[in-house]
């Protein structure tokens, strides 16, 4: 394996998508001033791009739903919630809680990491076998194309799932930064779900659908094992791009997660969803997290709420980081519809299968291609 060139290449083939063959880092073949366009393995057709459109995603106030008592005001933001998950599948959330200290702690860190000179970032490459380190995702042959990007991929709850070997020590603030802030985004997930499942409880006219026992029982187990759970941080850095209008920086796709919260590192917008069959470009909200459904949730809203595709873009002149936290629920809790949305009393038909965690993992990381229909194949 190279660490000071352009290629690290491994010998063995990846068997799955739980691990990633190595390739060029971007960020260093964009040193090179001879390149003054994309590599054939970047290149894409322009027709790939597709239609992109501006339109106003979904604003969300998290202080509006956790008023202490249930009024007008908690109801409107339950109903947009609601709406911005059924219709969107994404939305900007603002006064959601995270401190600025944590927010500013692992932004400062995120970029002085991929300030550090390859052969430094390289101590904590990824090792076969494994999506953990710095590196790529999903490059499972030689002739695929590529995404204009560089990671590092870590996974940091709960605690004992960490392979702090894997963790940079350089910058020295980073480890804890990481912590830190990982653990103010569970608070969060926790207790973003919470009013997402409530909402989902709703019809479009704000009336709730009664208790039902066991069967509510289902709904707030599910929430309560967002505390449990594993939590993944990606963190991405997108290079600019001499043709930008050829390359993905991430190829659309649906996250696997329960929700995924993303935080940008500066005000370059890159992240595009699909919204209607066109690409909605979703610049970056200062103050705002943007929540991004995974197919966990749209699998337990039997299909009410939406896990959006969608993909990054890249800019020809400023480099774009971003840090994404996929938020899981707890491994021992089976995947599947909401039991009070198709129990007995609700006389709705799942849509989703209900399987275990470990087979919902294995059945998406042995897809035959990254991009495979993944929730299609887990409808009944």
């Amino acid at each position: 394996m190279e660490t000071e060139g352009k290629t690290m290449r491994m010998e063995t083939v990846p068997e799955n998508l739980e691990w990633s063959l190595s390739t060029a880092s971007v960020q260093e073949l964009m040193k090179d001033q001879r390149l003054d366009g994309v590599l054939p393995r970047y290149s894409r057709d322009v027709d790939a791009i597709g239609d992109i459109c501006e339109v106003d995603v979904p604003h969300i106030d998290m202080a509006k739903l956790m008023k202490e008592e249930y009024n007008n005001s908690q109801k409107t933001e339950l109903l947009k919630l609601r709406s911005a998950c059924k219709d969107w599948g994404t939305f900007q959330l603002v006064n959601h809680g995270v401190s600025i200290g944590a927010l500013k702690g692992i932004r400062e860190s995120v970029k002085e990491f991929f300030e550090l000179p390859l052969r430094e970032k390289m101590r904590w490459a990824q090792r076969p076998g494994s999506l953990e380190g710095y590196g790529h995702a999903f490059v499972t042959s030689e002739e695929q194309k590529l995404d204009w990007n560089d990671i590092l991929f870590l996974k940091t709850l709960p605690p004992d799932c960490r392979s702090y070997d894997l963790w940079p020590d350089n910058p020295s603030h980073f480890q804890r930064a990481l912590e830190t802030y990982t653990e103010e985004m569970r608070e969060l997930a926790v207790s973003i779900v919470k009013y997402m499942v409530k909402g989902m409880m709703m019809t479009a006219d704000g009336l709730e659908a009664a208790d039902d026992g066991a069967e509510e029982d289902h709904n707030k187990l599910f929430c309560e094992s967002l505390r449990r759970g594993n939590y993944d941080v990606r963190i991405n850095c997108y290079p600019p791009c001499p043709q930008p209008e050829r390359v993905m920086g991430i190829t659309p796709h649906v996250d696997i997660s329960a929700v995924t919260l993303l935080v940008e590192c500066g005000n370059t917008p890159g992240l595009h969803v699909l919204k209607d069959g066109r690409w909605v470009i979703v610049p970056p909200v200062d103050g705002a997290i943007l929540v991004n459904l995974g197919a966990i949730m749209q699998i337990f809203s039997n299909g009410i709420y939406k896990a959006p595709d969608h993909r990054a873009m890249v800019n020809k002149y400023k480099e774009r980081l971003s840090i994404v936290t996929f938020c899981y629920p707890d491994p021992s809790l089976d995947i599947g519809p909401s039991k009070q949305l198709t129990g007995e009393s609700a006389r709705t038909p799942p849509i989703y299968k209900t399987v275990t965690n470990s087979d919902y993992f294995h059945h998406f990381f042995n897809l035959k291609q990254a991009h495979d229909p993944f929730l299609d194949s887990l409808k009944i």
